[in-house]
């Protein structure tokens, strides 16, 4: 197990951590250290117990923020997902809305469509006998007029 050595408050203390985290714990001895100067330089020389014990409190009440900013955060982040999940049910029932108009209208114009094609087709089958009964009426026609003369 690794071995640091942190100065505080003018002292030196060893300390034993875990594997890779000696960084970390020297950079919050060193954040611990610069709290003990802040309160040595706003209240002077009040004795190292006392200045320790402040610092302490300090870590604590910065500590006890940063958890009431985390539930808060945390608090705030599950609203947001609420209103989200609200808001996806909302626009699926409008989808689901806009889908069923969309497959009415559909309907209906399949409708017209087919409906068309039938008159188009009676039309055509109407054009395909014209030109046989005019040959017909023609020739009668032309009987006609050939036994008149």
């Amino acid at each position: 197990m690794p071995q640091i050595t942190v100065s505080i408050n003018g002292r030196s203390f060893r300390m034993a951590c875990d594997e890779g985290e000696e960084e970390r714990l020297l950079g919050l001895a060193e954040k611990f250290d610069n709290n003990i100067n802040m309160l040595r330089s706003s209240f002077g020389e009040i004795g190292d117990l006392r200045l320790t014990v402040m610092a302490g409190i300090m870590a604590t009440d910065q500590a006890s923020e940063a958890q009431r900013r985390f539930e808060s955060l945390k608090a705030e982040k599950e609203e947001l997902e609420q209103r989200i999940e609200a808001e996806k049910a909302t626009l699926q029932k409008r989808l689901d809305g806009l889908e069923s108009e969309h497959a009415g209208r559909e309907a209906v114009l399949a409708e017209k469509v087919s409906d068309a094609a039938g008159q188009i087709e009676q039309l055509a089958e109407k054009l395909a006998t014209l030109p046989a009964a005019e040959a017909n009426e023609s020739e009668e026609n032309n009987e006609e007029t050939s036994t008149n003369s």
